[in-house]
């Protein structure tokens, strides 16, 4: 990989170890992903936020990253574990080591978004600017609906991008990577719901060994909660970054039915009840919000139901009048976080949770160890709910 004369200076130390260090990991990616050189980016989005996530350990790395660098680009940063204005259930040692993780990112210049949809939240670039994106969902609606360019990048590739500015010329940054070889060809599938999306980008995501997948019979414009959990259920199962909706003649296809969507179902949904129901993840936006709220339309939540949103979207809903309206069913906000590896639910206090979160499902499941009854918002209301 070719390196301009400035990259090799920093890259042999002429702006201390800590610059040196994020060169080396992007050099060694790049060689990995045969990229020709490094490129500009605009925008870093980082993951390695919650404490749960990142341990002892991370707090430490961050710390001592924080005292030699300034991050290069715009860097907005992924939810902790915790909302900032509800911090009595938790111990003085987990808020303790979460603010010190906050204090760190801080210190390097980045915005305290607290957000998984940054998308929804700050300016976009225009099309076909390079940008990294370590938040998996967020990478993979970026490229697929906002004509963005990123990897889906680790949590140390986006920090190392976040301090160099720069990411290798890889993959999707490449325009010719963006076309896909493969197309998913639904057989009799019908998507009724956003949780029929997630669980369509879920075993797209098991099925696809790509960075780019075509869903032949999949309508190019969807509203907001179809397209995020697509993307989040994309995100969540593999490696692919991007997915189309065009059908070209000439792909090789790969058919799915309804047999084997009940079968992705069948692997999160290890439940038919729930002690607590969970929205977010990814966070919702207004729309979600607007679309929840006409859905209780004066009826109230029959056990306790959590709303994770970024603060910025909540103090939104706040000045319109949304939030307090959906307060009133009993729903309450927790924002800065995400239900995902969440310190706030675990295996000790519920034995199962409900959500229409395909990528929530997969983590509460797989990392927070409790049962999941994966349903529909709609379902879920109507439901639980009088």
């Amino acid at each position: 990989m070719e390196l301009t004369k400035s990259e090799e200076k920093i890259l042999d130390g002429s702006k201390g170890e800590i610059n040196a260090a994020a060169y080396r990991v992007l050099l060694a990616i790049g060689r990995a992903t045969e990229a020709e050189k490094l490129v500009p980016i605009q925008w870093a989005h980082v993951s390695g936020v919650n404490y749960n996530t990142i341990g002892d350990a991370g707090v430490d790395f961050l710390r001592e990253v924080a005292k030699g660098v300034h991050f290069k680009v715009r860097t907005t940063i992924n939810p902790m574990g915790y909302d900032r204005s509800k911090p009595n259930a938790l111990s003085e040692n987990f808020l303790s080591k979460q603010m010190q993780i906050v204090k760190s990112y801080k210190q390097m210049g980045a915005i305290q978004s607290f957000s998984c949809t940054p998308y929804e939240i700050f300016r976009l670039p225009r099309k076909g600017t390079s940008v990294s994106f370590a938040e998996s969902s967020a990478a993979v609606f970026s490229n697929s609906f906002l004509g963005l360019m990123t990897n889906k990048e680790s949590a140390l590739s986006a920090l190392a991008s976040a301090i160099t500015g720069k990411s290798p010329y890889s993959d999707l940054r490449i325009e010719e990577s963006r076309t896909p070889k493969v197309a998913l060809k639904c057989k009799g599938i019908t998507m009724n719901s956003e949780t029929d999306y997630g669980l369509l980008g879920y075993l797209a995501g098991k099925i696809s060994k790509d960075s780019c997948i075509a869903f032949s019979e999949l309508k190019s414009e969807m509203d907001m909660m179809p397209a995020k959990a697509i993307s989040s259920g994309l995100g969540t199962s593999g490696s692919c970054g991007m997915f189309t909706s065009d059908n070209m003649p000439e792909r090789e296809s790969i058919a799915i039915d309804e047999e084997e969507m009940s079968k992705a179902k069948d692997e999160l949904n290890t439940d038919e009840d729930g002690d607590l129901i969970l929205f977010g993840s990814p966070q919702l936006g207004l729309s979600e919000l607007a679309y929840l709220h006409d859905l209780i339309a004066g009826r109230k939540f029959d056990r306790r139901c959590i709303i994770f949103c970024s603060r910025y979207v909540h103090d939104q809903a706040r000045k319109i009048g949304l939030a307090s309206k959906v307060e009133s069913s009993g729903a309450e906000f927790m924002c800065d976080s995400c239900m995902c590896l969440s310190p706030l639910i675990t295996r000790d206090n519920t034995d199962s949770i409900i959500t229409n979160s395909v990528k929530g499902a997969y983590y509460m499941k797989s990392s927070n160890r409790v049962g999941v009854a994966l349903k529909d918002m709609k379902t879920i209301v109507k439901t639980y709910s009088e």
